[in-house]
């Protein structure tokens, strides 16, 4: 255990992209120059928007099913997730002919459950606020031996999804670009920390600020107090993706050595951010992917003048909450 808390290391972010090579995407490294202009700085947005499954969850999940060796695989893999891990570990049990079983709130949206039950998995629902999702997944494990697949207090999850840092790096090297700040969409941590451990190898300067939804702004504080804090509740925001109760331990462990202020937007704002993206960088974005631009849009740090990197790390969103961003 004392192994699994050290959490992983650069080399494990490097191996992961081996691992997930031809199956995870290369996705685009993006500018904007209305963006640009509009901010008054050079921003380069990460487009996990385009991953396979819709969003970054995808590299951890693969990456931590290639690790478990083949005979153990036919008992299969169980996750809970509010939809984006849970699609992400659906796909990749898919491919790695697993059996794979999802514990996911009644509240998910309904396009994250079709997909997720479109890749194969099993859907098990539970009331968010009022059941503990990790002991119905546990209960799962225990009785039909499958292997628990964390959505972010996992090395080989953190590890997968720094390969997003990895990839932002090099391509804004390729740009000619070195970006001083670096923002993530931060709910339980892992793409945090993953992206933490690429760049402070990569990118050592780099400065990271996760941003969450208000009152979910469980990173922000713990990095003020030294020591990971929870949310009082895990609803009650459109950024449905980043409602984790607190930051991992694993995760947070990388982050507080590297991350800084902890950043925080509105349901309003993120919302607002959803609709730029739509109509302005014809992407897809949910809110809980879109706190990073709007957290730029919104003025949270200073940007004029500066090299800032994001990420856009989703983009499931069901119609009504794409029409509800859109009209306001």
């Amino acid at each position: 255990m004392d192994a699994m808390l050290a959490g992983p290391q650069f080399q494990d972010v490097l191996d992961a992209r081996a691992r997930i090579a031809g199956r995870a995407v290369v996705t685009p490294l993006l500018n904007s120059p209305f963006l640009d202009e509009l901010t008054g700085g050079t921003i380069l947005l990460k487009a996990e928007t385009l991953q396979r499954t819709g969003s970054f969850k995808f590299r951890g999940a693969c990456n931590r099913l290639s690790m478990i060796p083949e005979d153990q695989r036919a008992a299969g893999v169980v996750a809970c997730s509010s939809g984006n891990h849970a699609q992400g570990v659906a796909e990749a049990a898919r491919l790695f002919s697993m059996p794979a079983t999802i514990v996911m709130p009644e509240d998910a949206p309904a396009s994250k459950v079709a997909r997720t039950e479109r890749s194969g998995a099993r859907v098990v629902t539970y009331r968010r606020g009022v059941d503990d999702r990790e002991e119905i997944a546990r209960t799962i494990a225990e009785e039909t031996g499958a292997i628990m697949v964390h959505p972010f207090n996992d090395p080989g999850v953190i590890a997968g999804q720094g390969t997003a840092g990895l990839e932002l790096a090099e391509q804004a090297r390729a740009m000619g670009l070195e970006p001083e700040a670096m923002l993530t969409c931060a709910g339980g941590g892992g793409l945090t920390a993953g992206i933490a451990l690429a760049l402070e190898t990569l990118v050592p300067d780099c400065a990271i600020h996760p941003v969450e939804p208000e009152g979910f702004d469980d990173h922000r504080r713990s990095l003020i107090a030294g020591e990971i804090q929870a949310n009082p509740s895990e609803s009650g925001s459109v950024c449905d993706a980043l409602l984790s109760r607190q930051p991992g331990a694993i995760g947070f462990e990388i982050t507080r050595r590297r991350a800084r202020q902890g950043l925080v937007v509105s349901d309003a704002e993120a919302l607002a951010a959803v609709a730029f993206a739509f109509r302005e960088l014809k992407l897809v974005v949910e809110p809980g992917g879109a706190v990073t631009l709007a957290a730029v849009l919104f003025g949270k740090l200073p940007v004029a003048g500066r090299c800032i990197a994001l990420t856009l790390s989703g983009g499931n969103i069901d119609p009504p909450m794409l029409a509800k961003a859109l009209a306001e």
